[in-house]
C-alpha cells in the first residue's frame, strides 16, 4: 500500500473529516496519513483505541514515535496521559492497550538503528521556553542530527516571516488554527511540507502544534517486503 508516498509533494489533511478505518484488532481504528507498506509499514497515522482495547505484542523493527492526543495510552511499562511524547527505539517491543480509550499520533519505521534512546516526556507538565521569534514558545521533545521535534505555541496575532525548510517539515495542529499562504489549518490538521519548501505562517487566534523538522531530507526507506 502506498498513501501520500511521494515525499516531494506537499500534503495537507483535515483529519476531522477523514473516516476511521478498522485495524486487524477489535476496537483499534486508524486514520492513515502517509504509508508505504501493509501491516508492517513506514507510516504516519492517528490511532484510536476504544476503552479496554489492546494491540497484540509486537516489535518495532524501525522504531516508534508517538504523541498522546487524548485519553490514556498504556503498555506494560506505564500509563501515558494527554500530551505524553514517547520514542521507542529500533528493536523495542511492547503490548499497548487503553483502559479508558485514547487517540495517539504515531509514526512507525522512521528511526535509524543507532537511535537507541527511550524518550518519555509529559508535555502537560513541561516548561515552555522562548523561541527565537517573538510570540513563540516551545517544548523540546527530541533532537537528532537529521531531525528536531517540538511542541510549538504561537500567541494570538503571531506572524512568522518567510522561512525555508531545507529538510522538510511536518506538523499537526493540536489547538487553535494556523495559516500560511497556501491555506488555513484548524485543529486536527496534518501538514507535510517537502524539502526545499518555504512559507510564512501566522495565527490570528493562537495555536499549539506538534512540529517535526529536517527528517525528510534523506532517503525514504520502508520495511523490506
Amino acid at each position: 500500500m502506498k498513501l501520500n508516498a511521494d515525499f516531494s509533494q506537499r500534503v495537507a489533511i483535515d483529519t476531522e473529516n477523514q473516516p476511521w478505518v478498522a485495524s486487524p484488532l477489535p476496537g483499534v481504528e486508524r486514520r492513515m496519513l502517509d504509508r508505504i507498506g501493509d501491516e508492517v509499514a513506514r507510516a504516519t497515522s492517528l490511532v484510536r483505541y476504544a476503552p479496554d482495547s489492546f494491540f497484540s505484542p509486537h516489535e518495532h523493527g524501525g522504531g516508534e514515535e508517538f504523541l498522546v492526543i487524548e485519553g490514556v495510552f498504556s503498555d506494560e511499562h506505564g500509563d501515558y496521559g494527554p500530551g505524553s511524547y514517547l520514542r521507542n527505539p529500533v528493536g523495542s517491543s511492547h503490548k499497548p492497550f487503553s483502559r479508558e480509550g485514547c487517540t495517539i499520533l504515531v509514526k512507525l519505521w522512521q528511526m535509524a538503528p543507532e537511535d537507541q534512546e527511550y524518550v518519555r516526556i509529559d508535555t502537560a507538565n513541561a516548561a515552555w521556553e522562548p523561541w527565537s521569534m517573538d510570540g513563540v514558545e516551545v517544548v523540546r521533545l527530541a533532537e537528532r542530527p537529521d531531525e528536531q521535534v517540538l511542541l510549538m505555541r504561537l500567541q494570538p496575532g503571531t506572524v512568522l516571516p518567510t522561512h525555508d525548510h531545507p529538510g522538510g517539515e511536518e506538523l499537526f495542529v493540536l489547538e487553535g488554527e494556523l495559516a500560511d499562504q497556501n491555506g488555513r489549518y484548524p485543529t486536527g490538521t496534518w501538514l507535510r511540507n517537502p524539502p526545499g519548501s518555504s512559507h510564512s505562517v501566522r495565527s490570528e487566534q493562537g495555536c499549539t502544534i506538534w512540529l517535526k523538522l529536517g527528517h525528510l531530507a534523506g532517503p525514504i526507506e520502508a520495511p523490506a517486503g
